[in-house]
This record gives structure tokens, sequence and C-alpha cells, in this order.
């Protein structure tokens, strides 16, 4: 692994979809082939690939060994994993700004999400007890 992969890959700059989808593209491996070996839904990989879900441990480890990256790697981008893209260009630095504040933008949403839910779990204890 060269420096230029763990930054590309590293915890701050991708997430286990990003490494899955990178490791899988290196592979040369097309999302369908990869989930046929797998045995899941091609829906199902996308959805890890997206950050949607997660893999179980057995899944996780036999993506790994298709892969030829280690599950640390996908898991946190430390390890074997797979080099970064040879497309890189002057511009990247500003897409990985980018994918930094998406993944900060979606990380606020989902607390504000769960934070909305546990509002609205409150004014339906308030209007039971107000009804009751």
């Amino acid at each position: 692994m060269t420096d230029g992969a763990s930054d590309w890959y590293g915890p701050e700059t991708a997430t286990f979809g990003d490494r899955v989808a990178g490791a899988r593209e290196a592979a040369g491996m097309t999302q369908s082939h990869l989930a046929r070996l797998l045995g899941v839904k091609k829906s199902t990989l996308i959805g890890w690939e997206d950050d949607i879900s997660e893999p179980r441990a057995n899944k996780l480890q036999m993506m790994a060994g298709l892969l030829n990256v280690s599950i640390m790697w996908l898991l946190t981008g430390e390890g074997d994993g797979t080099a970064a893209p040879e497309e890189e260009d002057e511009a990247a630095p500003d897409y990985q700004a980018f994918l930094a504040e998406l993944r900060e933008i979606r990380a606020a949403m989902r607390a504000n999400a769960e934070r909305a839910a546990r509002l609205e779990k409150r004014m339906r204890q308030a209007l039971q007890e107000q009804g009751a």
C-alpha cells in the first residue's frame, strides 16, 4: 500500500463503502459479479457501497478474500488494501474536500433525524397522557 492509497482510502477521506467500491473496481469486478460471488443481491452490495448498510462478518471476510484486501483495510483504511486510483488529477484534492463535506452533512442529517424521532416520541407520549 502506498501513501497515496492510505490518503485516498484512509478513514478521514473514505468510507467503508468507498473502500469496497474501490477494491471491487481495482479487482476488475462489476457489482453484479461480486454480489453473485458473495451470494447476495446486487441491491445489497449497492447498499454496502453507498454506506446504507454493512455486511455481516462472514460476508465481510468473504469479500476481503475475493477482493484481495484485509478486513481491517475495508473497515478502517489501514492495512493491506488497494492502490489509489490512477486517474487522480490536479482537481482531486478539491473532490476530497467535497467528499469530506458531504460526509459531514450526512452525519448532521443522521443526527437531526434521530433528534426529530426523539421529539416525535416525546410528542406522542405527551398527547397520549393528555388524552388519557
